[in-house]
C-alpha cells in the first residue's frame, strides 16, 4: 500500500475482496460475511511514538459465517490475518465471529448474486 494512501474501513474491505469461503466462490465482503470493520492508531505497537516511523494500527473485524456448523471459520480467518499481513502499517488483526444479525442470501451484494447467477 502507497504511503500517502490513508488505512481506512474502505481500503481494508477491498483487501478483504482476496479472500473466499472456501465452499461458494464468492469473496467474504460480496458475501456478505463482514459485519464490521474498525481501525484504530495501536499506540502500543513497535516504534509507535518514534519521529519518522510511521503510525501503525489495528484492525478489528466481526465476521459471521453462512450456517453455525459451517467448518470454515479457521481457514476464512488465516484468510484475512495473511492478506492483511501485507499492510505494513497493521499492527494486529483481530477477528471475531459473530451471529447476530444472523446471516442470510440477502447480505450477498448486487455484484455478488450477479456471479453467483441469481439475479
Amino acid at each position: 500500500m502507497p504511503p500517502e494512501q490513508p488505512l481506512t474501513e474502505t481500503t481494508i474491505r477491498e483487501a478483504l475482496r482476496d479472500c473466499y469461503d472456501p465452499e461458494v466462490p464468492l469473496n467474504i465482503v460480496d458475501l456478505g460475511l463482514v459485519y464490521r470493520v474498525s481501525v484504530a492508531p495501536d499506540a502500543d505497537a513497535p516504534g509507535a511514538g518514534i519521529p519518522g516511523v510511521p503510525p501503525r494500527h489495528r484492525v478489528h473485524i466481526e465476521l459471521t459465517l453462512t450456517s453455525k456448523g459451517c467448518p470454515a471459520h479457521t481457514q476464512i480467518t488465516a484468510q484475512i490475518q495473511n492478506r492483511l499481513f501485507a499492510f505494513p502499517t497493521i499492527s494486529r488483526t483481530d477477528v471475531d465471529l459473530v451471529w447476530q444479525p444472523p446471516w442470510t442470501p440477502q447480505r450477498i451484494s448486487p455484484k455478488g448474486r450477479q456471479r453467483l447467477g441469481l439475479d
